[in-house]
C-alpha cells in the first residue's frame, strides 16, 4: 500500500517540475502543485492493488496541470486589466534555476499540450510505456508525440 507521504518524498520534486512546465508565476505554479497534490490525495484510494504508482500520480499531475491552463486562458480572456505575472524569485531560486533551464521551461510551456504532456514525462525519466499509462493513449502514439515535441523544442530554442 502506498502511503501519501511516500508519493510527495518519492514525486514531489518531479510534481513540482511538471507544475514548472504549466505555469510560469512562481506563485501560481505552487498553487497548481497543491492542487495537484490534493486530487492524488484524494484519488489515492482508486488506486488499484499492482497497478504502477507513476503513471497514476503523473496522469492525475497532467490532468490538473490542463486543467489549469484552460482556466488560466479563459481568465486571461476575460481579464480587464493585464498585470505583471512574473513573481520575484528568492536569492536561492535564482541560483538554483539557470538561463538554460529557464529557456528550456519557457519552450516546454511554448509546446501544444499533447506535447507538453510527453516530454514533462521524458524529461522525468518515464518509460514510453509508463507515459502511454499515464495519459491513456498508445506507444507509438508517444514516440511520435515525443519526436514531434523535440523537434519544437529544437526550433522554440533556435529561435531565441
Amino acid at each position: 500500500m502506498h502511503t501519501f507521504e511516500t508519493i510527495i518524498r518519492t514525486y514531489g520534486p518531479a510534481l513540482a517540475r511538471i507544475a514548472s512546465s504549466y505555469e510560469a508565476d512562481r506563485a501560481l505554479r505552487e498553487d497548481l502543485l497543491q492542487e495537484m497534490l490534493l486530487a492524488i490525495h484524494r484519488a489515492l484510494p482508486t488506486l488499484r492493488d499492482g497497478a504502477s504508482l507513476a503513471p497514476f500520480v503523473f496522469c492525475i499531475a497532467h490532468n490538473r496541470g490542463v486543467t489549469h491552463v484552460l482556466r488560466e486562458r479563459a481568465a486571461r480572456r476575460n481579464a480587464v486589466q493585464f498585470e505583471p505575472r512574473d513573481s520575484p524569485k528568492t536569492p536561492e531560486e535564482s541560483r538554483i534555476e539557470t538561463d538554460r533551464t529557464r529557456r528550456l521551461h519557457a519552450a516546454v510551456r511554448r509546446l501544444p499540450l499533447p506535447y507538453r504532456q510527453v516530454i514533462t514525462l521524458v524529461l522525468e525519466e518515464l518509460s514510453h510505456q509508463e507515459i502511454a499509462e499515464a495519459l491513456g493513449i498508445s506507444i507509438s502514439n508517444v514516440g511520435v508525440r515525443v519526436s514531434r515535441a523535440k523537434d519544437q523544442l529544437k526550433e522554440l530554442l533556435r529561435d531565441e
